[in-house]
């Protein structure tokens, strides 16, 4: 795998957004790569990917270290950096030069099949126009097989309740916080009565079968608590309490919070159950619900992507946190199999769903 990876001719691309005047030297793309990839092979954290490549030095081979060292390349939080510095579309590319080479490496192994395949290929090169003039039509191989599915994010299942408990919480951290700064100002701190909302929220929570007119009510309860505690903030602001005392990361909740407080509402007052771009986890607001239609599993919530497989070869197409109909990559996908093979596929494998494609698929006189 490490001489099949094009290390060098991406490095440049990676290294694109980094200075070179200000902070510590950049770790190569070979080291951030590879040790992703040491990662999702092995299956392990972040903390004991670091240890095995300290332990094993083929694994330090392979993010491209010269000599063996006991001691770690990097820290382990270095991984967080490393995913949101390689983007899916890079490893894509990545994957797609990986395909190549071995493409190319498997036709050298086989002279006889190698001579065979040129000599097709070049048959396929002739322009429509000759090949009609010879009675002849070009050649469909292969068999594409296209899918889409939802991967999975690591979160607890969302319902309202819990969620609006969550927002809760969390405003009631911040006012402590903003309290803190001004305590002297204010005679009094601003009542929550935290310990009355939590009460509130386990009394329908620890039910095993809580009815809608039960549901509605706590979650009612639920939006008050909120906006009282969202006004309270406001005050504190007013009062000389300021939010640049806050993390990046609480601030950022803060508008979470108040987004789900929206939305939420929203839901409450025109008794729907479904509302555009819904946040379904405070910690991790991007992702989305994704109706599936599955059975047993109607919804899933995470990363809804499309993927094309042929002769042991898979793609990433296409990622995306919203929804969306697989049936608009199917030509996308079939031209991507054609720039790979040099030719267009004998028959294309996909699911009903692909039927829905708004425009039909035609493809070197078959249609798909």
């Amino acid at each position: 795998m490490a001489d099949l990876i094009p290390w060098t001719e991406f490095e440049s691309e990676y290294s694109a957004g980094f200075s070179a005047e200000i902070g510590a030297p950049a770790k190569s793309f070979r080291m951030a790569l590879g040790a992703l990839i040491i990662k999702e092979k092995l299956g392990i954290s972040d903390r004991e990917t670091v240890e095995q490549i300290k332990e094993n030095p083929y694994l330090q081979y392979f993010i491209g270290m010269s000599s063996y060292s006991n001691k770690t390349p990097f820290d382990a939080s270095m991984l967080v950096h490393f995913r949101e510095r390689i983007s899916a579309e890079l490893v894509n590319n990545v994957n797609q030069e990986m395909v190549k080479k071995m493409l190319e490496l498997a036709s050298s192994i086989d002279t006889e099949k190698k001579t065979e395949d040129a000599r097709e290929l070049a048959n396929a090169a002739l322009s429509t126009e000759k090949a009609a003039e010879q009675g002849n039509t070009l050649r469909n191989r292969g068999k594409l097989i296209l899918d889409a599915t939802c991967v999975p994010s690591d979160i607890s299942y969302p319902t309202d309740l819990n969620l609006l408990n969550q927002a809760r919480k969390q405003t009631e951290r911040i006012i402590d916080l903003l309290y803190e700064q001004i305590k002297g100002i204010l005679e009094k701190k601003p009542r929550t009565y935290r310990e009355i909302a939590r009460k509130d929220y386990l009394e329908v929570a620890k039910k095993r079968r809580v009815s809608q007119k039960e549901r509605r009510k706590a979650i009612k309860k639920q939006l008050q608590y909120i906006k009282r505690n969202l006004s309270y903030i406001d005050q504190l602001i007013v009062a000389g309490a300021s939010l640049k005392s806050l993390t990046n990361r609480q601030y950022k909740m803060l508008l979470v919070v108040a987004e789900v407080y929206r939305q939420q509402l929203w839901l409450y007052e025109n008794k729907k159950q479904s509302i555009d771009d819904r946040i379904v986890s405070l910690s991790q607001p991007h992702i989305r619900p994704i109706v599936r239609g599955k059975a047993g599993k109607a919804v899933e919530f995470g990363a809804k992507l499309s993927a094309s497989y042929f002769d042991g070869y898979a793609f990433l197409d296409h990622i995306r946190w919203d929804n969306f109909n697989e049936s608009g990559d199917l030509k996308t996908q079939i031209e991507s199999f054609k720039n790979y093979t040099g030719y267009y596929p004998e028959s294309v494998h996909v699911d009903k769903i692909y039927r829905k494609a708004r425009k039909p698929i035609l493809v070197q006189r078959k249609r798909y």
